[in-house]
């Protein structure tokens, strides 16, 4: 291995380092917690090292929320891929998504909440995001109905999932009746 291709793969492993870090810490502790000085603190490395990696806070949250649309992704298609029928899809799919929510709030926060530095549905937004929408289309397309453009169907029943998410996390809807929302959104905003 040549001296430039360790230096790379060493590059390559701090900026892992990093971005973990920073989602371990949000997770922990939310987003406001995580500064340039305390990410340098954790992974033992100078604050001019961090910013040789990123520019700052906003690009380490689009890095975290590259990672968690890829993540999201396959989750999606794996519970979607064991489910039969296009029903038993779009339901794997949505408790899928709630889950993912529910279970990594800070990562979710850097998909969907803050300032990422990304461009969402346009020419220049990132594989990662473009492939996690798709991962929604893949199910919830063969379900939009006649006449209906695939894409706003996916739109449409993706800002029902990100409301019922946000708005349940936030305390303004009552956990217990999530299954009841799961159902009510599948039934009557999908044609099965």
């Amino acid at each position: 291995m040549s001296v430039q291709e360790r230096k790379q793969r060493e590059r390559a492993d701090r900026e892992r380092l990093i971005v973990a870090t920073a989602r371990e810490l949000a997770e922990q502790q939310g987003w406001d917690a995580v500064t340039t000085r305390r990410l340098a603190e954790r992974i033992e490395y100078s604050q001019p090292v961090l910013y040789s990696h990123f520019r700052g806070k906003r690009e380490i949250i689009g890095a975290v929320a590259l990672q968690g649309a890829t993540e999201m992704a396959a989750a999606l298609r794996a519970a979607t891929s064991a489910a039969d029928g296009p029903r038993a899809r779009v339901l794997a799919l949505t408790r899928t998504y709630l889950d993912f929510a529910e279970r990594q709030p800070a990562v979710y926060d850097a998909m969907f909440q803050l300032d990422g530095g990304l461009a969402f549905a346009q020419e220049d937004t990132p594989e990662p995001l473009k492939d996690a929408f798709a991962a929604l289309m893949e199910s919830l397309g063969e379900v939009a109905g006649d006449g209906v453009h695939p894409g706003v169907f996916t739109e449409t029943f993706w800002a029902a999932l990100h409301g019922l998410a946000t708005l349940t996390r936030a305390g303004r809807l009552p956990p217990e009746y999530t299954e009841q929302r799961v159902e009510l959104l599948v039934n009557r905003l999908a044609v099965l």
